[in-house]
């Protein structure tokens, strides 16, 4: 049989890693698990959020999905799994932020612009949570950045559907944050409440966008 890596990369993790995490975990057991922050990226195997952030086990409460994308909240109580977590995020563990992470060199936002296998039906109706973000314009390296960006933009006003969401905004128990990693770079570029561009995370004031999300989000999608 050919050698099973991912076995051998469990039997790594069990003798080698969790002995210096044993305590810790025995702790997230006994006491339950309390993530400060729900983080929404995408699905791309080089977006590490723990390595991106410095969390550790129990910080992060994740969504991954193509795009990071937020459905929006229309009552219909569908099996949607991101829609799901978002509940269970804001209203059982009380998160204090939320992030939206999008990501340079995104095959999601690329495929917007393109043909997509018609064998896709379920990748083709997820994209169009990002269609709004889509410039009219050739799919140029400029032009895919600025829809990655606009893409993250966009689900932050979505998340300021969710009723859940937008009153623990506005009662400041929750900042919303919106990031743009640009892989090659090391560098995420956080959303500016001050003038609704991203700013790269060394000089930025803040991470967060703001109590003014919704209304920046729906200026910044709405011009090209």
């Amino acid at each position: 049989m050919p050698d099973d890596d991912l076995l051998q990369r469990l039997r790594c993790f069990h003798s080698d890693a969790f002995p210096h995490y044993r305590e810790q975990f025995q702790s997230l057991v006994d006491e339950g698990q309390h993530p400060n922050t729900l983080f929404i990226g995408c699905s791309d195997s080089r977006l590490v959020p723990y390595l991106l952030t410095g969390a550790g086990p129990g910080e992060l409460f994740l969504v991954r999905n193509v795009g990071a994308f937020v459905p929006p909240y229309d009552g219909s109580q569908g099996h949607h799994g991101t829609a799901a977590a978002i509940e269970f995020a804001v209203l059982n563990l009380q998160v204090s932020r939320i992030v939206v992470c999008g990501h340079s060199h995104c095959g999601g936002i690329k495929a917007m612009y393109g043909e997509i296998s018609p064998e896709a039906q379920n990748l083709k109706r997820w994209l169009d949570l990002g269609r709004d973000a889509v410039l009219p314009v050739q799919p140029t390296p400029e032009a895919l950045r600025r829809t990655e960006q606009r893409a993250v933009v966009l689900q932050l006003e979505r998340l300021m559907g969710y009723p859940m969401v937008k009153r623990a905004v506005e009662d400041g128990r929750i900042t919303l944050h919106g990031w743009h990693y640009v892989i090659e770079e090391g560098q995420v570029y956080v959303f500016d409440v001050t003038d609704g561009s991203f700013t790269p995370a060394s000089i930025a004031l803040s991470s967060s966008t703001g109590p003014d999300t919704q209304r920046l989000a729906h200026e910044a999608i709405g011009g090209h």
